[in-house]
This record gives structure tokens, C-alpha cells and sequence, in this order.
């Protein structure tokens, strides 16, 4: 009798790949819920209440892995129950204008939720996307978890709660009308902002706003449009800010003009966490020009002046006396050995007789989390209350943190929220706002502060170093188990999704874990049935800034996981294609993996020093499956580029995303290109050096992030057809798969599995540090000089 699930070990011509059959979508269906007319002039209209969606069954398979935590309930399916409590605090306002108002309960930081979330409305208002103004929520507590952005989370949580108060919205203006002509609502139907009726009758929002408001708060019934009439979600739109963006008219933090509010930046320690003991020359600096103020807060010295320059200049005067931090003396080594002595032990035994055992140790270096917009937040600290206006993630938690600080009520603490440029999970801390109270405070006088570049790398928040072993025993055409121990320094999970998961315990599954055990669990998986698998983590020294980084644990668990795979498929007599293809878990996954594998054209001829990658993902009830083609050569490694780390280049980038169902395309497909460069820099160049309590990397200059000469000439993103009627995650979703395939890549093209991540981090620095007293540089003066 054959094994069904052996595959012949001749590869699957990638032209065969397009035959294969995507799973198909659900078929369409009409919803109907109870939602809420709200008293006032104009129309406005609450979120009804919505049940979390229910997760698509399993594919089938001959010997299958049981499931895992996350495939059961992830981390998106906490956040949708902890979230469904309050989501009928949502509203949507149709304004005298016609035109539609909704303040977004999350934090736009160039993801281009604004846009996705105006499309929802538009799609349900039969509005054009033009007519539909998104703006950002102050902080709002009564939403308790309902205001966090952060885990791929904001269209996955908000999408029926937004559709079903548009929808409503829609419904009252067509019953206005109706009314006022004697007609039922089953005669009347809607398109760019107009009721038309029998008879050629028409009627704009603007004029049924009114007489569609209620003065009582009215239940009545909603109904969401089918996917079979959608006309806006699905199809490509460019951002809503676009054009603000490029004209630099958009508005961050820096940009507000708020009365009395000058610039203010934070002298730091020279190692970690450090604290300010005394300041010896306070006088001198604050004789310095332009400076109004100087005085010691929890972080650092804080310096108020009426320029950043003049604020710098005092920074670097400063002589201040340190406590110690909490890593000196530590350097990479150092917490390498700490992270080997904690690693959980792996339970199954090599049985060199009985199977194959494959096995493989990683090492994951430290990482900067500084997007491209440093820390900043305006505070006005008043006897009365607190004004503050940032770009905050998780503004109630920040907003009871500081009322319980200064012993205020939490309605004396206004929090605004604003734009940022860019997070990757930055922004899910509060640092820059807590010292911005703390710095007002002080000087009792309102402040304008900005985080340096080189704070951001020094003290900012970083991913965490972590090791990754595991071992797969492999027999009769059968992976019969897979066993990973992750082991990281510790992830900080205070910003407010620790109280999550402490409101939704009940939910969670069964087991005395941590907060970042249970993150893991919720979102780290295997995509493959390879029998008993077992994923668990470990966590040590609680000293350094860390954070959730784009996508928390999964590049590093995911190119651990491919990297065996490759060497699970090599034990097999199987090409690295072949062997994902037959044991993936899941149809939807099948798909990704042969759309890649055709438009890359995987399995051509190659020069040597050059190969294909290729790896596979599931997170975020979605999948993606990446393929990359690597030069290795000494003439490509060891070109030279001025003041830059070059080294091997990713030539060629094919990712074709699952996501369930897409709300725009444009907006997907530029996550992924940039979760793509995201996993290129991981892979190769990316890394913090840490050495005697302080990292070396100071700017970026010194972190060799993706840049122009390392980027692949060739990307294609796929956005494969919706198979669910639900929309999953996709904001962090590009990275897991682009680092594991890059990876794997460099494996095959130098015939030696790369261990330690980025595969640059123990060559020499290529650049010189920046001196850690003064804490920051001087303001550049030869900025042409480095124009390229």
C-alpha cells in the first residue's frame, strides 16, 4: 500500500501551479442587526453590537498536526471580543454639507487605515470616498480596549461595528425621504449622496440631514450590503491623505501650533535606563542662548528653549552626574549567554535509527523599533487639568496612567491623538507623552518635545535579542514531530494589551502563562502538519527597552521554522516547493505557495552564488507565501557603496498575499512591498551592537536598514481573490515570510544555513560609533557632503 502523501521528488513545473484551485469565498449574504439613532441636530448614528466572526474549518490531512492555540483563537479574536463590548459607541455624523464625519477610535501612523475605514463608510453610505472625513479620536475611556491599535487589528475589529453605523446612517436618510413623499423605503435607492424616489425624485443628504436626527436616543434595525453590490470595498484607491503627504501639508505632532508650547529635548545617560544623580553646571546652560529652562525628570535633564538648535546645543553642554543603569557592563555576549542558560529543553530524543532527526540553533540579534518619526508630544500641565496632544497607540491607558500620577480625575486629562510617521509597534509606548507631562510639570510651563534619532536607538525601544532551537524528526514520507523553544530577553507588554489580556483571561486557553507567553501562543504557529508539534517560549532579563516590533515574535519563530523546513525537504530527496506544497496545512496556503512559485518562476536555471527562497506564513486568519532570488557573489557582496553596508542582494521579490477579504488593494499591496524591505534588512543588515550597557548605533547612518542600493529591482505583490467574507490582518503581515525566504535564499546560494540574524551582525561595524557624553551630536553643518 503507497503513502498518499509521499510526492514523487521531481520538482512541480511552476506552470503547474496556476492550475491549482484557490479556495473560493464564501457566498454572499445579507445581515441584519439593532443599532441606535442618536439625539441631535443632524443625523448620527451608533455602531450596532456584532458577534465575532466564526474561524473557516481546517483543511484535512493524512497524519495532521492537532491545532495550536492560535488556530483556535488568536490574538485578533481577543482584541474583537475585548473590543465588541463598547463598539456601539462608535458613531457616524451626516453633516449639514451632505458629507460624512466619523472620529477613528485608532491611530493612523501611515498604515492608511484612514482610507480603509472611508471606504467602509462610503461603501455602506453609497457616499463618494471624497465625501467622507476621517479624523482621529481624542482619547475616549469609556471604550475601555476599544481604542488600541496594534496587533493587525483596527479593520478586523471595526469593520462591522463602522459598516453597521453607516448603514444605519443610510437607512434614516432613506426613511426621511419616504416620508416626507408618502413612499415606502423598498422604492427608494441611494447613489453618491442622493435618495432618489418614483418619478424622477431626488434628494440630497445635506437636505434630509435634519429631519432625519432624532431629539430621543431611537433602536431601530440595520442592514448590511451583500458583497455582491459592493462597489467600493474591494477595488484600488489611493490613500486620502496622499496628497497632503506629498505637499507636506499633513499634519504630526511638531506641526501644532499650541500656545506658550517651546521646543523641549531630554538630556540622557550614557547606558541604558540610566538616572540623573545631580546636574553640576545648571546655571551655566541655563545662561545659554535661547534655553528658559533646565531641570532633572525621571529619564534624563529635561532643556526647554526657543529652538531645537539652541535646545541641542544646551543638551550637549550639560554635565550631569548617572546613576547606573539597568545593562551596564552588558554586551552582546553577555545576553547571549543569559538567553543559552534559559532555554527550555526539547523533549524528543534524536532516534538516528528509527528516523531523521533535523535540528537547528539561531540567533536573532537586537533591532531598533525607531520609525521614521522620532518621539514628540506638546503637554501643557495646568493646576486644573492636563492637555496633551501625541501620536498615541494606546491613548486611555495613557490617559489613566497620568491622572493616577498626579492625582487628577481622568476627565482633567484631555489626550489628543495625533497623525504619526510610522510605528511598527513604537508608538504602542507612551515615552515621548510621559515625559513631555513630566518635562511641563517641572518647568510649569507648556513644552514641545522631541526625542533625538540617536535617543531613539540608544533608549528607544528595541526587538528583543533571541535564540530559536528546533528539532524535527522526519520519517516514511512523514514529519513526525516539531519542536521549537524560543527564548528572547523580555518583550514589554505594559501599554495596555497586558490589562487586555487580563480583562479576557476566561478566553484564553487553559494554563498559568505570562503576558508574552500568551501573545505567543495567540500568535506563533506552524503552517505545516508535521505531527506533534509543540511552539513554547521562554523569557529572561527584564532591563532592556523592548517592544512589539512589527509582527512581535513571528520573523524570527518563521525563519527558524523555514530554515528547518528546507533541511526537512533535503532529508526527503524533495525540492523546498515540492515539500511545502504537501504539507501545508491549509488550501488557502496551498494558493499563496503556487502563485508565487509560478509568477517567480521557481526551479529555473541559476548561476552559482545566486538561488531562490521560498517560505510560507499564516497569521491573522490570513496567509502569504513569499519567493526571492539572492546574489551571493563576490562581485555583488563586495561592491562598495560610500558609507554603507552592502553585502548580498535580494534581486527579485514575488509575495502574494491571503488576507480574506480585501478592503483595498493599493493599500495591501503597499504593506506588503514595504514588510517585504522590512524582512530584506532583518535577513541581512539590520542589527543593534550592544556593548558595555549601551548600543553602538546611533543614527541612521549607522543601522543598515534597506536602502536604494540594496533594494530588489524586481518586487510583485499578488493580492490573491477574497476567500472570506471577513477581512483578517495585514499591517504586519509582509515580514515573516520575506525574512524566512531571504534567508532560506542565502542558505541555497551559499550551501550554508545561515545561524545568526542579521547574517552581518559579527562583521566589522563599518562605521564609527557616535561618543555616548554628549548623549546626542551636534547639528550637521556638511549635510551636501552626503548627498548621493
Amino acid at each position: 500500500m503507497t503513502d498518499a502523501r509521499r510526492p514523487s521528488p521531481h520538482p512541480r513545473p511552476p506552470a503547474a501551479a496556476e492550475g491549482s484551485e484557490a479556495p473560493r469565498a464564501r457566498g454572499p449574504r445579507r445581515r441584519s442587526f439593532l443599532g441606535w439613532v442618536l439625539a441631535g441636530p443632524t443625523l448620527a448614528v451608533a455602531a450596532p453590537l456584532f458577534a465575532a466572526g466564526a474561524r473557516d474549518e481546517p483543511a484535512g490531512a493524512a497524519i495532521p498536526s492537532l491545532p495550536e492555540p492560535s488556530d483556535l483563537f488568536d490574538l485578533g479574536d481577543l482584541q474583537d471580543l475585548a473590543a465588541l463590548p463598547t463598539s456601539n459607541l462608535i458613531t457616524v455624523e451626516i453633516r449639514q454639507d451632505g458629507t460624512a464625519a466619523f472620529a477613528l477610535p485608532r491611530t493612523e501612523v501611515g498604515q492608511g487605515i484612514t482610507t480603509s475605514t472611508a471606504m467602509l463608510i462610503a461603501e455602506e453610505l453609497d457616499l463618494p470616498l471624497d465625501r467622507v472625513e476621517v479624523t482621529l479620536a481624542d482619547a475616549r475611556p469609556e471604550l475601555l480596549f476599544n481604542q488600541l491599535t496594534g496587533g493587525s487589528n483596527t479593520t478586523r475589529s471595526t469593520y462591522d461595528a463602522i459598516r453597521g453605523a453607516a448603514a444605519l446612517a443610510r437607512a434614516r436618510l432613506m426613511d426621511a425621504a419616504a416620508q416626507e413623499w408618502g413612499v415606502g423605503r423598498a422604492q427608494l435607492s441611494t447613489s453618491a449622496g442622493v435618495v432618489h424616489g418614483p418619478s424622477g425624485r431626488r434628494a440630497t443628504y445635506a437636505s434630509l440631514t435634519t429631519k432625519a436626527a432624532s431629539s430621543t436616543i431611537v433602536r431601530t434595525q440595520v442592514t448590511l450590503k451583500p458583497a455582491t453590490e459592493f462597489r467600493v470595498i474591494g477595488r484600488p484607491h489611493n490613500r486620502v491623505d496622499a496628497l497632503a503627504a506629498v505637499t507636506g501639508r499633513k499634519q504630526y505632532t511638531l506641526d501644532l501650533q499650541v500656545p506658550g508650547a517651546l521646543p523641549t529635548m531630554i538630556c540622557r545617560p550614557p547606558t541604558i535606563n540610566g538616572t540623573p544623580k545631580s546636574v553640576r553646571n545648571r546655571a551655566a546652560v541655563l545662561a545659554m542662548p535661547g534655553v528658559t529652562d533646565v531641570a532633572p525628570i525621571s529619564t534624563g535633564v529635561a532643556v526647554r528653549a526657543r529652538t531645537f538648535g539652541q535646545c541641542i546645543d544646551a543638551v550637549r553642554a550639560l554635565d550631569v552626574e548617572w546613576n547606573p543603569g539597568t545593562e551596564d557592563g552588558k554586551s552582546d555576549d553577555d545576553v547571549l549567554a543569559e538567553l543559552r542558560e534559559a532555554e527550555l529543553p526539547l523533549l524528543v530524543p534524536s532516534l538516528p535509527l528509527l528516523a531523521t532527526t533535523v535540528e537547528g540553533s539561531f540567533t536573532f540579534r537586537f533591532r531598533s523599533n525607531s520609525p521614521l518619526e522620532t518621539g514628540s508630544a506638546i503637554a501643557d500641565v495646568r493646576p486644573d487639568g492636563i492637555e496633551v496632544w501625541s501620536c498615541l497607540k494606546v491613548p486611555i491607558a495613557f490617559t489613566q496612567q497620568v491622572a493616577q500620577k498626579y492625582g487628577l480625575p481622568v476627565d482633567r486629562v484631555k489626550v489628543h491623538v495625533t497623525q504619526g510617521g510610522g510605528s511598527f509597534g513604537r508608538h504602542l509606548f507612551s515615552d515621548a507623552a510621559l515625559e513631555a507631562v513630566e518635562a511641563s510639570k517641572a518647568f510649569g510651563k507648556p513644552v514641545k518635545l522631541m526625542w533625538h534619532r540617536t535617543d531613539d536607538f540608544r533608549q528607544g525601544r528595541t526587538h528583543p535579542m533571541a535564540t530559536s532551537r528546533v528539532r524535527a524528526t522526519y520519517f516514511a514520507g512523514n514529519v513526525l514531530t516539531y519542536e521549537q523553544r524560543h527564548t528572547s530577553v523580555s518583550t514589554d507588554f505594559r501599554h495596555g494589551l497586558g490589562e487586555m489580556l487580563t480583562a479576557m483571561a476566561a478566553k484564553l486557553p487553559d494554563g498559568d502563562y505570562s503576558f508574552a507567553q500568551s501573545i505567543f501562543m495567540l500568535t506563533s504557529n506552524v503552517s505545516y502538519d508535521y505531527g506533534v508539534t509543540t511552539q513554547l517560549l521562554n523569557e529572561v532579563d527584564g532591563g532592556f527597552n523592548t517592544g512589539s516590533m512589527r509582527n512581535i515574535y513571528s520573523p524570527d519563530v518563521c525563519t527558524a521554522q523555514e530554515l528547518i523546513t528546507d533541511q526537512l525537504a533535503k532529508a526527503a530527496g524533495l525540492n523546498p516547493y515540492t515539500f511545502r506544497r504537501n504539507f501545508v496545512k491549509d488550501a488557502r496556503g496551498r494558493a499563496v505557495l503556487d502563485k508565487v512559485a509560478q509568477v517567480g518562476n521557481w526551479g529555473r536555471s541559476m548561476a552559482a552564488g545566486t538561488a531562490q527562497g521560498i517560505a510560507l506564513h499564516s497569521e491573522y486568519k490570513g496567509w502569504s507565501a513569499c519567493l526571492v532570488e539572492i546574489d551571493c557573489r563576490p562581485a555583488t557582496v563586495n561592491r562598495e557603496v560610500s558609507d554603507a553596508w552592502t553585502g548580498p542582494r535580494v534581486t527579485k521579490a514575488v509575495f502574494a498575499v491571503d488576507v480574506g477579504l480585501v478592503i483595498n488593494p493599493t493599500g495591501l499591496t503597499a504593506q506588503m512591498q514595504g514588510g517585504i524591505m522590512d524582512g530584506i534588512a532583518q535577513a541581512l543588515t539590520s542589527s543593534l551592537h550592544l556593548k558595555d550597557g549601551a548600543f553602538l548605533e546611533g543614527s541612521w547612518d549607522n543601522y543598515f536598514y534597506t536602502r536604494q542600493w540594496n533594494v530588489p529591482p524586481d518586487v510583485q505583490v499578488i493580492v490573491m481573490p477574497s476567500t472570506s467574507d471577513r477581512p483578517g490582518g495585514a499591517g504586519e503581515f509582509g515580514v515573516a515570510a520575506s525574512m524566512a525566504a531571504v534567508a532560506c535564499a542565502y542558505a541555497r546560494a551559499t550551501g550554508q544555513v545561515p545561524t545568526e540574524f542579521p547574517i552581518n551582525h559579527s562583521q566589522p561595524l563599518g562605521f564609527d560609533p557616535l561618543p555616548t557624553v554628549p548623549p546626542i551630536p551636534a547639528s550637521p553643518t556638511d549635510g551636501l557632503e552626503h548627498v548621493y
